[in-house]
């Protein structure tokens, strides 16, 4: 994996285009109101009588300030008594469900997203891992991957400390950038020194992992300025590290109305940032997982790519793609089997529906063959960025040359681009095509429409 990129700036000029960044196959896009309560009840017994493992997602939309390039369902307030009748929902959420699932069922992974889920006071946290641990098995001897979205502004040495006392091994920091200007104009003033008293805290007090999640594309930003946040991250030793691109959306996500458009860089200037971020993390001795991922060697993530283990669901690069994921909380999304299922993402329809003794699930659906068939080879690709035929063809009884005729002029073409390497056994994407992984993938979603291409999704790099 030494080799996992390659910087082909003709390449990604030819296949930069807007797609699905596939935490699941079907997309969300896709769910549909025919899947409600009565849907994920008949898959938890499923999976109750199967003794699946679990993982848990449980979100709180709650933030007291606005960041501007925010995309996430959350609830802009002050008001910290907000977070009490959301927590009594919740738990009513977690009583229901786990109604319908075995004591044996061990949550081996936990996450806690939001919004900013260090809102919550310090009695507020103590609260909700003493439902989750009333409702499911949670583990006690800190083998889980347990782990949390920290705001560094929202948090202090003792909130680490709680954190760690609760069970959480790992956390992931949101920077986005460091530079003063850029977080005027995104309305998140952060300093280094905040953030690295945080990472300074996890370490101390033997958290498995930090992530920091950076953002390039962002307004004011310019390549040397945001070098300059990079090398301040890559100081900090995060075992993983994001880098999103930032999707201005204006037309969907109303906080973003705020960002003039002429402040955001060139579409030049973005691909130099990446370029350039690319290059720092490689000489820092970061891997490239893929998907705007990086991790150092010894980590889970990389270790589980190096051995073939890696997956991907709605949590991002996971080692838990064999459990069952159930979300918990405004918005929610749960892939319990074959289904997918989506809590109301208001939260005033969230909240209602569970003071009436009735779960929120709005949205949802049933994977049939060809999802499952599209779905492990998407995974694999994203994964491993290799795929031999033989296995699929194994798997689901296929012919694979049959099956995607369809694609094959595309992927010819890709190959003869040196995206990929085709031939009659597998495909193995090469270096430089590693970076454009969506675009390959995009050939096997039976779902997408050009209009989709320019209207639902980011551009791939």
């Amino acid at each position: 994996m030494l080799d996992a990129i390659q910087w082909d700036a003709d390449l990604i000029h030819r296949y930069d285009q807007a797609g699905p960044r596939y935490t699941s196959y079907p997309t969300a896009v896709q769910f549909h109101g025919d899947i409600g309560p009565f849907d994920l009840l008949h898959a938890l017994r499923d999976s109750r009588k199967e003794l699946r493992p679990l993982s848990l997602y449980v979100h709180v939309p709650f933030c007291a300030h606005i960041c501007y390039y925010c995309a996430c369902n959350k609830v802009i307030t002050k008001d910290r008594g907000r977070s009490q009748p959301y927590l009594q929902e919740l738990a009513h959420e977690m009583a229901i469900i786990g109604r319908h699932l075995d004591g044996r069922q061990r949550v081996e992974q936990l996450h806690l997203g939001g919004g900013t889920p260090t809102f919550l006071s310090h009695d507020e946290l103590r609260q909700l891992m003493a439902q989750l641990r009333e409702h499911f098995s949670l583990l006690n001897d800190d083998s889980g991957d347990y782990s949390i979205e920290i705001d560094p502004r929202e948090a202090d040495w003792s909130t680490m400390g709680l954190l760690r006392e609760l069970g959480f091994n790992r956390v992931s920091l949101g920077v986005q950038d460091l530079d003063p200007a850029v977080q005027r104009a995104i309305n998140r003033l952060q300093t280094l020194e905040e953030t690295r008293a945080i990472v300074e805290a996890a370490r101390t007090l033997q958290f498995r992992s930090v992530n920091i999640d950076l953002i390039y594309g962002l307004p004011l930003q310019t390549p040397e300025r945001f070098a300059r946040t990079v090398d301040e991250v890559i100081a900090l030793q995060p075992d993983r590290l994001s880098l999103f691109n930032y999707a201005h959306l204006p037309e969907r996500f109303m906080p973003q109305r705020r960002i003039r458009t002429e402040d955001l860089p060139s579409p030049s200037h973005k691909l130099a940032m990446l370029h350039r971020s690319i290059e720092q993390l490689s000489a820092a001795g970061y891997r490239y997982i893929g998907m705007d991922h990086f991790a150092l060697p010894d980590d889970e993530l990389a270790v589980a790519q190096e051995d073939g283990s890696l997956q991907r669901n709605f949590q991002g690069y996971t080692t838990h793609g064999h459990c069952d994921l159930i979300g918990l909380g405004v918005s929610a999304i749960s892939q319990v089997g074959d289904l997918y299922s989506q809590n109301s993402s208001d939260l005033g329809n969230y909240q209602g529906s569970l003071a009436n003794g009735q779960l929120a699930t709005l949205r949802g659906l049933h994977c049939d063959a060809d999802d499952r068939l599209r779905r492990a080879l998407i995974q694999q690709l994203i994964c491993h960025f290799e795929l031999q035929f033989a296995t699929i063809e194994r798997a689901f009884a296929i012919d694979f040359r049959d099956y995607f005729a369809d694609a094959w002029a595309q992927l010819q073409q890709m190959h003869d681009d040196g995206l990929i390497a085709l031939s009659t056994e597998a495909i193995r994407v090469q270096p430089p095509g590693r970076l454009l992984i969506r675009a390959l993938c995009m050939l096997f979603d039976r779902y997408l429409t050009p209009r989709q291409h320019r209207q639902r999704y980011s551009r791939v790099i």
